[in-house]
């Protein structure tokens, strides 16, 4: 019996496009591109929350995001207090199945 071959890991690239230059820096910008080609289980929680927030790459984001709340994985890299826990938990519920 052969092996299955697992889907190759999703980011948000994927689904987005290639990363566009904006013509200007931000923090957010930053953010949002240092994990544009980066498989979405391997994002901190900081990058994930940021996508969610913008509404960026939902198609892969949700899903990963689902999971860490159900297991409520915090790895140290949110911006603020609270902003992957409650505010994370809040808009994964709000948003629907991708």
């Amino acid at each position: 019996m052969g092996h299955m071959r697992s889907e190759p890991a999703k980011s948000v690239a994927d689904v987005e496009g290639p990363w566009v230059d904006p013509g200007f820096a931000s923090g957010l910008i930053e953010r949002c591109r240092r994990g544009w080609d980066v498989p979405v289980g391997e994002l901190s929680n900081e990058v994930l929350a940021t996508y969610l927030r913008q509404g960026i790459g939902l198609a892969v984001v949700v899903a990963e995001a689902r999971r860490r709340v159900g297991e409520g994985v915090e790895d140290g890299a949110e911006m603020y207090e609270g902003s992957w826990g409650t505010e994370g938990v809040e808009r994964v519920r709000t948003l629907g199945t991708f």
